[in-house]
């Protein structure tokens, strides 16, 4: 289960209710007299994340700087709220972690960090031109890119390998040959095409884009979601559902999957690095027989969902040179490079300089999640992101269109649906 894409506009969401010494730290003016920052963060499904920022980096932060950072932890699903809360009041944390398309949501209420950020990237072996996508705002870094928290496939060798599989299908044409024969062997797949947050549009839309389809031309204003690219994905993943996975999944949410997979209810699914991690924890002899594997590619390539955890400082905040410095030493290779490797590879770094780190190597099985890093994107591509973007996912426009076509309307009919959607939408926006 990943945090993937849950954005919404500002308005719905309020409806829903390396520092070189410390002296130079603490030299940096009357931001820092107060001597306390606070850092807002969704609780990680890795707990060893939260803990080694808090109890490691938070006191030794404070030993070299004297300055106190207040980490806290909001629960899963409700940083968005919170986030857009604190924009709307003027009122709230000096630094937050920030998802997805989010710094285009709030962007007035966000510093301009791009002097860090090239800083920060210097430092670190240059950044990876898939994150710019969802953090540069108007030539304007609003946010500092910390790991993506991918979606790819998860599979179990030993139920492929009864079929004749050894190696992961590299086509989704190849994937459906093999569904086909495991849903007969009584091992089908799970792929979730309900109103989740992730593992739906961790699917579905590098399916979409692997067909050479898009939602909106590259001027972010034409809408092109009706063509035969589109047509011929969605048939295909009708063909998909009907042949290789369990019906109940057009119900499915983030967890549906997981607890499939644990209870040994299915053979494939789309799903983060956690999949794994969570099954080493509790479910060990699971754990042994599940790899991961790239997304597989369509006519028009291989494609995968952009999940960036960021970092972003308010305008409002008092202590911003305090929050600017604070990321900086945060980002430092001393600091993050330990922080990465908390989380056993769960966030794969945005920077070149840890493409070939120790943390990749304690677990083989999760490179796949570093190098789809190179064919990842955010929901709306190649349209430059926006709110409209975000307010599609919201709806759920793409996911929508693929799971009534699976529960039986026609191609025609989704499309069209999807068209007087997106039509409505970016002509409000």
């Amino acid at each position: 289960m990943a945090n993937i894409v849950r954005a919404a506009s500002r308005r719905d969401v309020l409806k829903l209710g390396g520092l070189t010494t410390a002296g130079a730290m603490l030299g940096a003016g009357h931001a820092h007299a107060a001597g306390k920052l606070s850092f807002m963060h969704e609780s990680s499904f890795i707990p060893a994340y939260d803990d080694f920022l808090k109890k490691t980096l938070v006191p030794e932060y404070q030993k070299a700087t004297g300055i106190d950072v207040d980490y806290q932890l909001v629960s899963v699903g409700s940083l968005q709220t919170r986030i857009a809360t604190a924009a709307e009041t003027g009122n709230g944390p000096d630094v937050t972690c920030i998802y997805f398309s989010w710094p285009f949501l709030f962007d007035e209420k966000l510093v301009d960090l791009s002097d860090i950020a090239e800083t920060i990237g210097k430092k670190n072996g240059g950044w990876y031109d898939s994150i710019k996508e969802a953090v540069i705002v108007n030539g304007k870094w609003k946010a500092i890119p910390f790991g993506n928290v991918g979606q790819i496939m998860n599979w179990r060798t030993d139920w492929f390998a009864e079929v004749g599989v050894k190696d992961f299908p590299d086509t989704w044409d190849e994937l459906l040959e093999a569904g086909v024969k495991l849903k007969k062997a009584g091992h089908p797949f799970g792929f979730e095409l309900g109103h989740g947050f992730g593992d739906n549009h961790g699917w579905l839309y590098p399916l979409l884009w692997s067909y050479g389809a898009r939602e909106v031309e590259p001027d972010g204003k034409t809408v092109a979601i009706d063509s035969d690219e589109t047509a011929r994905a969605i048939d295909f993943c009708r063909k998909f559902f009907l042949a290789t996975t369990l019906e109940d999944c057009l119900g499915w949410t983030d967890v549906s999957n997981n607890k499939a997979w644990m209870s040994e209810q299915i053979s494939c699914t789309n799903n983060a690095e956690s999949i794994l991690w969570f099954a080493k924890k509790q479910f060990p002899e699971i754990a042994k027989v599940t790899e991961q594997s790239l997304n597989p590619q369509g006519p028009k390539g291989r494609f995968h969902i952009l999940g960036p955890w960021n970092h972003s400082i308010y305008n409002f905040s008092q202590n911003q040179q305090a929050a600017k410095d604070f990321l900086v030493w945060l980002m430092d290779p001393k600091q993050v490079e330990r922080w990465y490797a908390s989380a056993d590879s769960y966030y794969a770094p945005f920077l070149h300089a840890y493409d070939d780190a120790p943390l990749w190597h304690v677990e083989p099985r999760n490179l796949p999640y570093r190098d789809s890093l190179k064919t990842s994107h955010l929901p709306g591509w190649p349209a430059p992101i926006g709110r409209p973007q975000s307010e599609s996912v919201a709806k759920y426009v793409v996911v929508d269109m693929f799971a009534k076509a699976c529960a039986g309307k026609s191609t025609k009919e989704v499309i069209a649906d999807a068209n007087a959607q997106l039509k409505q939408i970016f002509k409000t926006a």
